[in-house]
């Protein structure tokens, strides 16, 4: 308030001063704000440019080079190559089955969607330079602000769908502790670059390359926020008027080559890096996991073709897939796949090339992974599946990241509870109702998804009891 009579008192003086020659006259940058920021037009013109963004990085352009990664680089040139130097080598079969079945499988799985991703971040990286990402923020404000966050929410989002690490340490230029740390909640429910692999394996894999599934996952990320914002800030613990935001829209202006492709290659890079690393160290812990179990009494290495069933990972995800049965995707080996997304996210991916057999080729959109896959989940299952990954607890990075902006753990499990519980609650909900219309009987499941609902929606509408005694 001071700062706004502050410079109207500025303009009240300049206004005495001077005359404007081309006082209606507006700058293109203005003309353009008129459409892009317009009240009705805002929102659909920014789903409009996010469903261009992913359909060309994961339905097309990046799908035809993602399939040459994975059918020729990672199909038919580095696994031959590297069998053949192990095979002049003599090396063991067990060193075989690790280099090739493990290693190679899976991080070759990850690696072949780094294409897509660099054709995701580089639009990224354009509309970030050209001006438009700061009017996202702007537009936001005003829906955010409706919901319990400000505009100032959006920034650590929108740098969280590079990555959700330092999209939770960008919440610390929230000045307001309780809207910080809502927003350190809601933040990695925005698809990070790590997620990518997963949507584009439901999409190609499971959905037959469906145009729908890439964009629909970044509005499930934003509703999420949203529900999240309207239901939390209603309880005692976020009670309260927003932050004020207050930001300078610079002018567009063309995106230089350097920055875009910086921008694009640092965020590859960090990928990269992380398959290098985490996801490696992963693959050769699941592949030995997959490989030794008891058998007969005595423990060693197991035939993966015919014994797959007595490995270790079987008996470990065989304790934690009951949970996951009421989302559609009960089997141990989707369980696993699913908390080996909590080391890192492209885990998933690794994790079904090696359980699966298919290797790097578990992108392919052909009926062969399909036709293995559906004895495990039905399309309305995999959705399920995908929505439960996108939106429960992320990576340990993030956590880690949760954990130091939180400095409080009572607050860090708050938060890990609450993603894993709201991504629970959403794919059981998706997976019972969706089945009624594929067939399915109305049951248990269904009540308690049609009981869910009515709790989701009691919650999002009862008055805000706590903003008419909260004292200031």
């Amino acid at each position: 308030i001071i700062t706004n009579e502050r410079y109207e008192y500025i303009s009240s003086i300049i206004k005495g001063c001077y005359t404007k020659s081309n006082k209606e006259k507006l700058t293109t940058s203005d003309k353009i704000d008129r459409i892009v920021t317009n009240r009705w037009a805002a929102l659909p013109i920014f789903a409009i440019v996010m469903f261009v963004v992913y359909y060309i990085s994961v339905t097309t352009v990046g799908t035809i080079v993602t399939d040459w990664t994975n059918d020729v680089l990672f199909g038919e040139i580095i696994p031959p190559a590297i069998e053949k130097v192990l095979v002049a080598l003599n090396c063991a079969d067990w060193l075989q089955g690790l280099i090739l079945d493990g290693i190679v499988a899976g991080v070759g799985a990850v690696l072949g969607f780094v294409p897509q991703m660099l054709v995701l971040f580089f639009f990224l990286a354009v509309l970030e330079s050209c001006g438009y990402m700061a009017r996202v923020a702007f537009i936001m404000d005003r829906i955010f602000r409706k919901f319990g966050l400000s505009g100032k929410s959006f920034i650590p989002m929108l740098i969280g769908s590079g990555c959700g690490v330092p999209g939770v340490m960008a919440s610390r230029t929230i000045e307001n502790d309780r809207d910080r740390k809502m927003t350190i909640m809601t933040t990695t429910f925005i698809p990070c670059g790590a997620k990518l692999p997963i949507i584009a394996l439901i999409a190609g894999a499971l959905f037959d390359g469906a145009w729908w599934v890439a964009p629909s996952s970044y509005f499930v990320g934003v509703a999420a926020i949203i529900v999240s914002g309207i239901i939390l800030k209603k309880t005692k613990m976020f009670a309260g008027d927003p932050a004020p935001f207050v930001m300078e829209l610079p002018a567009y202006h063309l995106p230089t080559a350097g920055n875009v492709l910086r921008s694009m290659w640092e965020r590859g890079w960090s990928f990269i890096k992380k398959a290098g690393t985490i996801i490696t160290l992963s693959t050769i812990l699941l592949w030995f996991l997959m490989n030794f179990g008891w058998l007969d009494g005595h423990f060693g290495m197991l035939d993966m073709e015919t014994q797959l069933n007595d490995s270790i990972l079987a008996k470990i995800g065989g304790v934690i897939a009951p949970i996951f049965k009421p989302l559609g995707w009960g089997n141990w080996k989707m369980a696993v796949a699913a908390v080996t997304g909590l080391i890192a996210k492209e885990n998933v991916v690794s994790t079904f090339g090696m359980l699966f057999g298919f290797g790097s080729e578990i992108a392919e959109d052909g009926q062969e992974v399909w036709g293995t896959l559906a004895h495990s989940m039905s399309a309305i299952a995999a959705y399920s599946f995908l929505v439960f990954n996108l939106l429960c607890a992320p990576c340990f990075a993030a956590m880690g990241a949760i954990k130091r902006e939180m400095n409080n753990t009572k607050w860090f499990f708050f938060a890990i509870g609450y993603q894993c519980g709201l991504a629970y609650l959403v794919s059981l909900c998706i997976f019972q109702i969706g089945s009624l219309f594929t067939g399915a009987t109305f049951g248990f499941g269904t009540i308690v998804a049609v009981a869910i609902i009515i709790a989701f929606i009691y919650l999002l509408f009862r008055p805000y009891k706590q903003s008419k005694t909260l004292k200031y």
